[in-house]
């Protein structure tokens, strides 16, 4: 397993942290050792061990945050789409030569490695002087990291080989790959255990605690009661566990919904009281900055007029997508016409003439707060609007391409909601349970939608969960965990979405009150996929299977 070897080995990367970290607003960043991460002088207090787990928020998972997180969980889920890159995640056709499905397989092998590492250096070099407090929460939060690397990688590649010990892979680099349902196990031993030792009150911010890893578990159990289904009925044992730790985390967290969704991306949102989990990223300047910043927002602005450079100008909603929104109605078979209250779409797509004042345009030279243009051209975008935040005059702070400082939503309130609208409606085919709906409206309303008062299908929940969490990386595995009971189901949501061109038409411009979404005549290929047994789970990247037969061996059982 020569690759994964190489992402398991200690990686000094630590020493990209420069000093001027400490005087941003991610405080309990700290520059580690450059020489060495095992250096023992550096293990010495309760502020250098804290350093030592920063960099599991952000460096670790840089290549996964860059392009492969929309690439998976956008793009192949059908929420999203690019129109003329990244075509083969598009059109569900990700080989083992994709870039983003190297990308991530490196990235979530990395961050095993690196908490494997930080658990390792902290047993075996923290001195007398380190805090038992601080040294219980600091391995927590490796913990915490690699389980959730995990999950990413079971839910993506399936059978993947679950390391604990880079020293076991050095001894015994041709590790086997582990089975689904053992993964699942270990990863939720994992975070149980990470839940016990980590506080309830976050050390620093920005830090993960206890309600973090339960909030976790309540995603895990969610998705462990259809892997551990029977013949398409879901265990209903974890189910109630899911349902168990949401209510948990929304009545002892002291974490909120914002009164608002647009307050979720709107600079500076960072750590707010609805985040459960933050990749947290900084701003450096120059080659430093690079690994430390956020880079994907480069890829979603649409155009350098309103961002420091946009790469996203061919990247929006799908025409799928917006059927979704409440209020945008079929004419015929090749339209939809309407207008929303779905506060939603505002937030996260960008359609022509909607006004954002927290952003600056320039447009021939001249300032003004953006309104999204109108391109009346055969083929035009839904652009992306989440963790877009503008230029540096509206951040209050210097920005540089690829080095945002806007940090990665990981996990939200907003979900608990959802996990136990869905938790209680089980493997039932409907639910008029009074929590249930409570759960499902607290999102659904805050929105700006009517409450809903008609029975709650697993359908319901799942549009719910498209619109909440759309451009956040989720639907995809959304998907994944609705693959595991139902295959089908999964199946006949993906090939039935339309992923083909189309024209967003305002009724006038600007402030237009409604919106014709046309698709275009001469694009009738590419507009469905064929999603199979044969191509949902992800091939494991051609260089490692090319350097590691063992990762073509049947899988075995973890401990």
């Amino acid at each position: 397993m020569k690759n994964i070897q190489q992402y398991i080995r200690p990686l000094i990367v630590l020493g990209l942290l420069m000093p001027a970290v400490l005087s941003c607003k991610k405080s309990f960043f700290e520059k580690p050792p450059t020489d060495s991460v095992v250096d023992a002088n550096f293990f010495r207090s309760d502020e250098q061990i804290l350093a030592a787990t920063s960099l599991l928020y952000s460096k670790v998972w840089f290549d996964y945050n860059d392009k492969a997180s929309y690439n998976l969980g956008d793009f192949r889920s059908g929420t999203t789409y690019s129109a003329y890159n990244d075509r083969g995640n598009v059109l569900f056709n990700t080989t083992d030569l994709t870039p983003e499905n190297a990308a991530a397989w490196r990235s979530f092998f990395v961050v095993v490695g690196q908490s494997n590492l930080a658990i390792y250096n902290i047993n075996k070099y923290a001195t007398a002087n380190v805090s038992a407090t601080v040294k219980k929460q600091a391995i927590a939060e490796a913990r915490f990291m690699r389980a959730l690397a995990y999950r990413y990688l079971t839910m993506n590649w399936g059978e993947v080989p679950v390391i604990e010990n880079n020293i076991d892979l050095l001894e015994n680099p041709n590790a086997k790959r582990n089975t689904v349902k053992s993964i699942w196990r270990f990863i939720t031993r994992e975070m149980r255990a990470a839940a016990a030792d980590l506080p309830d009150q976050p050390a620093q911010p920005g830090r993960v605690s206890k309600w973090s890893a339960e909030g976790m578990l309540a995603r895990f159990y969610l998705t462990r009661a259809g892997v551990e289904a029977t013949g398409g009925v879901r265990n209903q044992s974890f189910l109630d566990s899911a349902r168990y730790y949401a209510e948990r985390v929304i009545a002892n967290s002291g974490k909120k919904l914002l009164q608002t969704y647009g307050e979720l991306f709107r600079w500076n949102y960072d750590n707010k009281p609805e985040s459960l989990f933050e990749l947290q990223w900084i701003f450096l300047s120059g080659g430093p900055g690079y690994g430390v910043g956020n880079s994907a927002p480069s890829y979603l602005n649409y155009s350098s007029e309103m961002s420091v450079e946009g790469w996203g100008g061919d990247k929006g909603a799908t025409y799928w997508m917006l059927g979704n929104y409440e209020g945008f109605v079929p004419s015929g078979d090749t339209m939809l016409v309407g207008r929303t209250l779905d506060q939603r779409l505002r937030e996260t797509y960008m359609l022509p003439g909607t006004q954002y004042p927290e952003i600056t345009q320039t447009v021939n030279g001249i300032n003004q707060k953006l309104v999204f243009p109108y391109q009346n051209q055969d083929v035009n975008f839904a652009s992306v609007k989440k963790y877009v935040v503008g230029k540096s005059a509206d951040l209050g702070i210097t920005v540089e391409a690829q080095r945002y400082p806007n940090n990665t939503y990981m996990l939200r309130l907003a979900e608990m909601y959802l996990i136990i609208a869905e938790a209680i409606l089980g493997n039932g085919a409907s639910t008029s349970d009074a929590a249930a709906l409570a759960a499902f409206n607290k999102v659904h309303m805050r929105a700006g939608l009517a409450e809903r008062t008609d029975p709650l299908t697993l359908d319901v929940i799942l549009k719910e969960r498209f619109l909440e969490f759309a451009m956040e990386s989720s639907a995809w595995y959304d998907l994944v965990s609705l693959h595991y009971w139902n295959p089908a189901k999964a199946y006949a949501i993906l090939n039935s979405q339309d992923r083909g061109y189309f024209k967003v038409i305002p009724d006038v411009m600007p402030n237009p009150t409604q919106w014709t979404i046309k698709k275009t005549p001469w694009a009738t290929t590419d507009r469905k996929i064929n999603a199979s047994s044969g191509n949902f789970i992800l091939p494991i990247p051609a260089a490692e299977k090319s350097q590691a037969p063992s990762l073509s061996e049947p899988a075995v059982e973890y401990p």
